[in-house]
């Protein structure tokens, strides 16, 4: 599942402020390898994409931002789910069409670590969905609390992914979301709680 590849996730003054800047450079070229290879494999391909309701948004689909990134265009097939809020399942079909598709494990990558990718993630653990992160394929941005202080975008990354790992889902490295395309890999600890 990826989440939210849009053009807007690089209005980086939008979500971060005057100092806005984001972690880890490389996410799409990890979540552009793993659309590949789920794709040869001929695995189902789930997208949201995100249409805000907020006015000010550069993730709204009325706006060039609102499209997504290139090379991450939905293919006939793939399931896609539009939203316009944090979750992936709120108001949408989403856990309607995993089930008419017979799927019970999502490998989620997408943007931003802490928002979207995080609150669906944690419904999905909730859901009872056997869940994987890939935190090398997400990405997020600083963010500035109310009292001020800039939190540094990988700090902001780290703990989300530490948050959902092992409790909503299994945090895995890109090889071994690769390797999960074919089979169940016995070295992986799955630790998900929900408690």
């Amino acid at each position: 599942m990826l989440i939210d590849v849009q053009q807007g996730v690089d209005v980086l003054e939008h979500w971060g402020g005057p100092t806005g800047r984001r972690n880890n450079p490389d996410a799409e070229s990890v979540m552009a390898s793993l659309l590949d290879e789920w794709r040869a494999a001929g695995r189902t391909v789930a997208f949201t994409r995100h249409d805000s309701r907020e006015a000010d948004s550069p993730l709204k689909f009325s706006l060039p931002t609102g499209a997504q990134k290139p090379g991450f265009e939905p293919l006939d097939g793939d399931i896609v789910i539009d939203k316009d809020v944090n979750s992936g399942w709120v108001g949408t079909q989403l856990e309607l069409q995993l089930r008419r598709h017979g799927i019970n494990r999502l490998v989620v990558v997408g943007f931003f670590t802490n928002m979207c990718v995080e609150t669906t993630v944690r419904m999905a653990g909730n859901m009872g969905y056997d869940t994987y992160l890939v935190p090398d394929g997400c990405a997020t941005t600083n963010r500035v609390g109310p009292d001020g202080v800039d939190h540094d975008p990988e700090t902001v990354h780290q703990l989300s992914v530490a948050s959902l790992h092992g409790e909503f889902c299994t945090a895995l490295s890109p090889s071994d979301a690769s390797a999960l395309i074919h089979h169940d890999i016995d070295h992986i600890d799955r630790v998900q709680g929900n408690e």
